[in-house]
């Protein structure tokens, strides 16, 4: 198993045993199971969730989720604490390991997040960074194993920029062997290592990863459409970038080449109007809000995996999810 989670891969191994959990254990905990709402893994323990950016659904969901568990949530905001100004990074981690049982960081440089792993002796989760969203990617996915139960000829189009988000939902994909197809303007393309990376799983699995300028192409016969805002946080002196996605809009038009039973997925906070319309956004076929909830319960699956492996495990056991 891994010690942390900074991108998605680093838990290849359990993937899907992760998002399985997370499935069973949400219904157990809904239906009211005792099992399920007396699982405290994280019980007694601080877990600290430092934000360089600000945020709703994950802060929310680590909060929400850490309780949920047993455990006692820290929010640390970046006023509120001297990481990155008369502190270094690696200083401060070796500071929480002493008080905290794991350490979620949202951040804009991936390089912060992986010098606080680097520097803590407990498990620390990328909460965001410039190039990863793994918490993002396990919702995603959980989503979607729990709208499509067949994933033979299951297809997931990607249209937009080529950021944090994408890479770790081609790597997620990738690693379940669900075809992926990608889209974006030019010069806006994902990172090459970690195309490659994401190509690899594919390869390995048995799926396609096909990248493209072109978005009419991406969504041919797709069963899910996923895109994210063209602008993103820190970006907003970026205007004229928008430009570039002249044709990329998420609209009625683009999503009539999907597949029948097509859905519609966004990571939000959605910018209506620009990335994707109303009429999108407000479909039937929308499931951005489940994906939304789903952050909590995969985040839970991924906290109990690496903070105390061996009760995730027997609680897997118990839902008979594949250990």
């Amino acid at each position: 198993m891994a010690d942390h989670l900074l991108a998605i891969d680093d838990v290849a191994e359990d993937f899907e045993d992760i998002l399985n959990w997370a499935i069973e254990f949400k219904k157990m905990w809904k239906s009211g199971d005792e099992i399920a709402l007396n699982f405290f893994p994280l019980a007694d323990m601080a877990v600290g969730s430092i934000y360089e950016k600000p945020s709703t659904r994950t802060r929310v969901s680590f909060e929400v989720g850490i309780n949920r568990l047993g455990g006692y949530p820290l929010t640390l905001l970046k006023n509120d604490i001297q990481l990155g100004k008369s502190e270094t990074v690696a200083d401060t981690a070796n500071v929480l390991s002493r008080f905290l049982g794991a350490i979620t960081y949202r951040c804009f440089a991936h390089a912060d997040v992986a010098e606080l792993a680097a520097n803590s002796s407990v498990p620390v989760l990328n909460a965001l960074s410039d190039k990863h969203h793994p918490c993002q990617a396990a919702a995603d996915l959980m989503t979607v194993l729990e709208h499509f139960s067949d994933r033979n000829g299951l297809k997931v189009s990607w249209v937009g920029d080529g950021n944090n988000v994408l890479h770790d939902l081609m790597l997620a994909c990738g690693m379940l062997g669900i075809d992926f197809h990608y889209a974006f303007p030019k010069g806006f393309e994902p990172d090459k290592g970690i195309v490659a990376r994401a190509e690899d799983f594919a390869k390995e699995n048995g799926s396609e990863m096909v990248g493209t300028n072109d978005p009419k192409e991406a969504v041919k016969d797709t069963n899910v459409i996923y895109t994210d805002v063209f602008i993103s946080m820190g970006e907003e002196d970026m205007k004229d970038k928008l430009a570039a996605f002249d044709g990329f809009q998420v609209n009625m038009d683009l999503v009539s080449g999907a597949n029948d039973n097509w859905a519609f997925m966004h990571c939000l906070p959605a910018h209506r109007g620009d990335e994707v319309t109303d009429a999108v956004m407000d479909h039937a076929n929308s499931i951005v809000f489940d994906q939304a909830e789903n952050r909590m319960w995969a985040q839970m699956s991924l906290l109990a995996y690496l903070v105390d492996n061996a009760a995730w495990g027997a609680m897997g056991e118990m839902m008979g999810v594949g250990f």
